[in-house]
């Protein structure tokens, strides 16, 4: 062995610092002290006024942590300060008690600058529903999509018929699929919306068959519409993935709170019409987790169990082939919501651009994209051919666990 042998290592959780420290032979009571001093956090704040961008910096500095805030902040000039705070998780717990007797809402800061390490860290959810639970964390689950659609852009018009519908999902749970995602309304680039009785017509006569065709498998009804999610969770569906994300139909959060059904929240800019036209972002990730806390909010406000909930990027709607890239690189970033994440890159455009692929053409691309993302983070993959993913899934997986189990 070289001598010293100095490497860069992470300590990147409370389990990760736990067994990293006990081979040093520390006490158990120096490992718990310094597991805390161990993990390192940057987390990015928005909305600040000066004067408490410059308090925040202030009192992280006794800390021994740093915090960067805007130069114009020092002549209180910058009204809506950006801020990015840096220390252990002990600093963490240190400043949170330090801000209880300041002024401008910081001790609900500290709250919640706790709040978001302790998201950050939670590695497994438990989704109750009213068909089944699915455990969440340890392993990847696959959902299969079927577009009961004319005008999908993957597979358009190819289960329109019931029956074919039917024996596709059936064959999607036998090859490991956990949830199988029905919808009866394409939300491709430059779609329109159908009406309630047009996505009734469509997504109703294989809804009513599908549970007894495919075993212990979740269905997801795929829907922006109340009366297509009240009519699908009356036969047996368990999860609402809204693309809306509730703002679509005003009693969507009402229905899904009454049923107990798992809710998907997905990220969209724009709506599915005009999403493609050029979207732009001043910070994507700011953005995009600012939509999903808010309308998280607006879920909790129509009485949604909180464990209920799944969060969504979006891939494609409303980003550029870059945002698609960046946002599955850095998908971990979404863990700050303390929430199961949904990733949905299967054969989207983005891999095509990439890939210079035709859409019949990008199932390289679309592993990639979902190992990826498995490694990012990512619970649940929403892919249109689970049975050829699932190996990839499960290895993701165990790389992701650094164990096989």
């Amino acid at each position: 062995m070289p001598e010293f042998n100095p490497h860069v290592t992470a300590l990147r959780d409370e389990e990760e610092a736990v067994s990293r420290l006990k081979p040093l032979k520390c006490t158990a009571q120096g490992r718990e002290k310094m597991s805390r001093k161990a993990r390192h956090y940057c987390l990015q704040l928005e909305n600040l006024s000066s004067p408490a961008a410059l308090i925040l910096k202030e009192e992280m500095l006794a800390l021994g942590g740093e915090a960067a805030i805007p130069g114009k902040a020092l002549t209180n000039e910058e009204k809506n300060c950006r801020v990015i705070v840096m220390g252990t998780i002990t600093q963490f717990l240190a400043l949170a008690e330090k801000l209880k007797p300041q002024p401008f809402s910081l001790p609900r800061l500290g709250q919640d600058l706790v709040k978001t390490i302790e998201n950050f860290e939670r590695k497994k959810f438990r989704l109750d529903t009213p068909g089944g639970t699915l455990e969440l964390g340890e392993k990847p689950v696959l959902m299969g999509i079927v577009n009961l659609t004319p005008d999908s852009f993957y597979d358009g018009g190819k289960f329109f018929d019931p029956g074919k519908a039917l024996d596709r999902a059936e064959a999607m749970a036998q090859a490991g699929a956990q949830i199988i995602d029905l919808g009866g309304e394409s939300t491709r680039p430059g779609s329109d919306a159908v009406s309630l009785e047009e996505e009734l017509r469509r997504v109703m006569p294989v809804m009513e068959k599908i549970k007894a065709r495919i075993g212990k498998a979740l269905v997801s009804i795929d829907t922006r519409k109340a009366g297509v999610a009240r009519r699908s969770l009356d036969l047996g569906a368990s999860i609402i993935n809204d693309t809306s994300s509730l703002d679509f139909d005003p009693n969507m959060g009402a229905v899904a709170a009454e049923s107990k059904a798992g809710l998907v929240l997905m990220h969209i800019k724009g709506t599915p019409k005009d999403m493609q036209e050029d979207p732009a972002y001043e910070d994507l990730f700011s953005e995009v987790i600012g939509f999903l806390r808010s309308r998280m909010q607006r879920a909790l406000t129509a009485g949604v169990d909180e464990e209920r909930i799944i969060v969504d990027p979006g891939i494609g709607f409303g980003k550029t082939v870059d945002h698609n890239l960046e946002l599955i690189r850095d998908l971990w970033r979404l863990r700050s919501l303390g929430r199961p994440i949904l990733l949905g890159p299967s054969n989207k455009r983005f891999i095509g651009t990439v890939l210079n692929a035709e859409k019949d053409d990008r199932f390289e691309g679309t592993a990639a994209a979902a190992v990826a993302g498995i490694l990012s983070g990512a619970h649940i993959l929403r892919v249109h051919e689970p049975e050829k993913i699932r190996r990839f899934a499960i290895m993701a997986g165990a790389i992701r666990r650094g164990k096989n189990i």
